[in-house]
């Protein structure tokens, strides 16, 4: 099987998903009720941004745009999300239609996303949930900086590779059943499901088969200092934005998980901020 194939899978199972998302809420009625809102997972990390009027940001992955909605609203000058599914990004318009903000949103691969999109930005953002769908690392990370003007910021908040690596049935308790590092071939999956509640009533995934990979987190590290990126924070956070393990987490009240037992003995997500020089 090829890359071409492992990515048709991926994007016919990101357009049901999307589908399914939709109807499970996603948080997009609030946006489009409040102008004023911006999402939870982006509202987290805004802070690190400043002030991004007058700048330039490209929200990589973005699914349906619930995330990239915020910086329009934070007062970005140009706000553009990309991402491999069709259906997502046809979704994703309208919401932003709904929400009167200003978002061009390009159907691409990110492999593709510097050929796909005009001009450099001040900020490449991405978060949660996406290097997995990903092959190679390195070849990401040169996209992600091709993207960059002079002396702009890339920030990337995502699940932790020893997160990842931990296997589904967690009945004996945590046991690393998945690889840590990147290999050639990916880990593949036959799903019906997701990682939201949907009603009876939202469409199902039909397309089930989807393909994962895990990326170290040196590796991660060392492909956006090879790609030429200069690495300012890098943290490792005992928190999840969903909960794989119902028997294991407990919620906060700010919607995030963490373990229920120990909940330092595992990171669960890191964040990166770099800078192009």
């Amino acid at each position: 099987m090829t890359n071409e194939q492992w990515f048709a899978d991926n994007q016919a199972n990101w357009n049901d998903r999307a589908a399914l998302h939709a109807a499970s809420g996603y948080g997009i009625q609030e946006l489009i009720d409040d102008p004023s809102l911006i999402s939870p997972e982006l509202a987290q990390d805004l802070h690190r941004f400043g002030n991004l009027t007058d700048r330039d940001v490209i929200h990589l992955q973005c699914h349906l745009g619930t995330d990239t909605i915020g910086f329009a609203r934070a007062g970005a000058r140009r706000v553009v999300g990309v991402d491999l599914s069709d259906e997502s990004l046809r979704r994703a318009r309208a919401i932003a239609r709904n929400c009167g903000v200003n978002v061009k949103y390009v159907h691409a691969n990110v492999y593709d996303a510097r050929a796909a999109v005009d001009g450099d930005f001040d900020l490449v953002y991405t978060s949660v949930g996406v290097l997995c769908w990903l092959p190679n690392i390195a070849g990401w990370a040169r996209v992600v900086a091709s993207l960059l003007k002079p002396g702009g910021t890339f920030f990337i908040r995502d699940d932790h590779p020893m997160f990842m690596a931990i296997g589904e049935d967690v009945s004996d308790g945590l046991k690393i059943e998945q690889p840590y590092f990147q290999q050639d071939s990916p880990m593949t999956w036959d799903y019906e499901g997701s990682y939201v509640e949907a009603p009876e009533s939202a469409p199902p995934i039909t397309h089930t088969t989807s393909h994962e990979w895990n990326h170290s987190l040196g590796e991660i590290v060392s492909a956006l200092i090879d790609a030429g990126l200069v690495i300012d924070r890098l943290e490792e956070i005992p928190y999840s934005a969903w909960c794989p393990w119902p028997e294991l987490m407990t919620q906060e009240p700010d919607g995030r998980w963490r373990l229920t037992d120990n909940p330092d003995r595992l990171p669960l997500q890191f964040a990166i901020e770099a800078h192009k020089p």
